[in-house]
């Protein structure tokens, strides 16, 4: 069965009415949606599906502890293995998210590693990922490997740098290059 991760940066608290309608197309599909619990574009999107009356919803939450759960929707407890509540805490549930979804619709605001670690995520899986970039007000489709470093190459080095950390761990340097995420 197809499902869509949902997912973006927490600095974005309202949907474009074009990501809107991207999310249209999946209620009108029925396509079920995983959701995290973060503040920005997950209660962004609770709060859009909610109001639609959408109820092929589920929300993932670090420990069970849900922050937001807006449409009363089942919840998915990923367990996290620590207590500190570090970005490592919050991005087992994004793990979660990516391996179970056939797809990835991810709003980022140019700027959250969070956001392209999980875009990462799905494409190591082989997983499409359409990536609405806010500041551009556009949609990007990636597939593979190429499509994620020209999104990367338009990143500031910080940006490319914390994502590679958010996605893989400490980053080795061999030679003074990055290494890649795939």
């Amino acid at each position: 069965m197809t499902k869509v991760f949902i997912g973006g940066s927490r600095r974005i608290s309202r949907l474009s009415a074009e990501v809107r309608r991207r999310i249209d197309r999946i209620i009108d599909q029925g396509i079920p949606v995983l959701v995290g619990d973060a503040n920005g574009v997950d209660k962004a999107v609770q709060k859009y599906l909610h109001n639609r009356g959408y109820e092929a919803v589920e929300v993932f939450c670090s420990s069970g502890e849900c922050r937001n759960n807006l449409g009363k929707w089942p919840i998915r407890a990923v367990a996290t293995g620590q207590a500190r509540r570090d970005f490592d805490y919050y991005a087992a549930k994004d793990e979660q998210m990516a391996q179970e979804a056939s797809l990835g619709l991810m709003i980022w605001d140019g700027k959250s590693a969070g956001t392209l670690a999980n875009v990462a995520r799905l494409l190591r899986q082989d997983k499409k990922v359409v990536v609405y970039a806010a500041p551009a007000k556009r949609f990007l489709t990636l597939k593979a490997e190429a499509d994620w470093e020209r999104l990367l190459s338009g990143c500031g080095r910080d940006i490319r740098e914390k994502v590679l950390r958010a996605a893989t761990g400490p980053l080795p340097e061999a030679g003074g290059r990055q290494r890649s995420l795939f």
